[in-house]
């Protein structure tokens, strides 16, 4: 079993230099409010509450908000979503092409869900965005991002970003809070009432490419890799064909109990540093730099393959080769990119 964590370094001779994770972990998520004209969210608390409904898996939702203009596929969905203990399990999280485990305060990670080829009836919970995801979804052509708020200073970054913002106070329509949960873990959002269609594989201009795997890598059965306060471990089904994705030790599974399975977990090895940006509680929201290069293992039937990534601008996706330079491939299916801190 191979076991990485947040400050080791990455194999290879390209790792990029180490960021600076300046926060602290908290015993307790505190609560905060809303003021102004768009939801503000520390990444710790609430934000202005829509109407209740019973459940995450059902109820009624309200209008729906009409598609931004679209391009030849249209836009895709980016979902921010919650991912302490309180948040799981998560609803829609299987559905997603591909899943962004990131670093935040305390410690802790919030997953960004892409969604192009299907749009699950329910996604949550929804929570913050940070500053990183702005730069992450430069890669798609004006991404609508459902977010439930984000730190006040953030706000007018948002709103400059090539990107739809779909924050409650933008498309109330189309959240819900689950009865069944506690704030600020209950908020839900229906995709159907943000998009009309999904767009289509098209729209994934990640850089990734699928096919056949390179003819090397090496078995693995399981591998984990931690931050300071989540555990994320894959684990191979031989029979599923697939990794089984497990956090802090407990299997994840989505709020109608699949066993959430990518066909391709990558973890990146990237710079981690202090942004501008601190929550109420003053610990610093990280930044994760996914423009540049550095090394990289891609996880695909079984195997392990070192190889690089490299993203020469925003607007452009991320490649992976192997060592030798060729493209390395992913399998057909959902991917999971977990960053990594990249060592000193």
């Amino acid at each position: 079993m191979a076991t990485v964590g947040m400050g080791q370094r990455a194999r290879g001779g390209r790792a990029t230099t180490a960021g600076v994770l300046a926060a602290t972990i908290t015993a307790a998520l505190l609560a905060g409010c809303a003021t102004g004209q768009r939801p503000v969210d520390d990444g710790r608390g609430t934000e202005h509450r829509p109407a209740s409904s019973p459940s995450a898996a059902g109820g009624s939702g309200g209008g729906a908000t009409p598609d931004a203009t679209r391009s030849a596929t249209g836009p895709l969905l980016a979902v921010k979503i919650d991912n302490v203990g309180a948040a799981r399990p998560q609803a829609g999280l299987d559905a997603a092409d591909v899943v962004y485990a990131e670093p935040v305060e305390g410690g802790l990670s919030r997953l960004l869900a892409v969604y192009a080829s299907e749009l699950p009836e329910v996604v949550g919970p929804v929570r913050s965005a940070r500053e990183s995801d702005l730069e992450l979804l430069r890669q798609f052509d004006r991404p609508v991002l459902a977010f439930s708020g984000a730190q006040r200073k953030l706000l007018p970054l948002i709103d400059r970003a090539p990107l739809r913002p779909a924050a409650p106070d933008d498309a109330s329509g189309a959240y819900f809070r689950d009865v069944g949960r506690t704030a600020p873990h209950d908020l839900y959002v229906r995709p159907h009432l943000l998009l009309s269609t999904p767009p289509g594989a098209a729209a994934l201009t990640t850089g990734f490419r699928y096919g056949t795997a390179p003819a090397d890598g090496r078995p693995e059965s399981t591998r984990t890799v931690r931050y300071p306060s989540v555990r994320f471990s894959f684990s191979w089904s031989p029979d599923l064909n697939r990794w089984l994705v497990a956090m802090d030790g407990t299997p994840t599974r989505t709020a109608g109990g699949k066993r959430v399975a990518p066909a391709t977990v990558v973890v990146q090895y990237v710079k981690v540093h202090a942004s501008a940006y601190h929550d109420v509680l003053g610990s610093n929201t990280p930044y994760t730099e996914t423009v540049g290069s550095g090394t990289a293992e891609v996880l695909r039937d079984g195997r392990a393959y070192d190889g690089f990534w490299e993203r020469r601008t925003a607007g452009g996706g991320t490649e992976f080769t192997t060592p030798e330079g060729a493209p390395l491939n992913f399998a057909e299916g959902q991917v999971w990119v977990v960053y990594a801190r990249a060592g000193g």
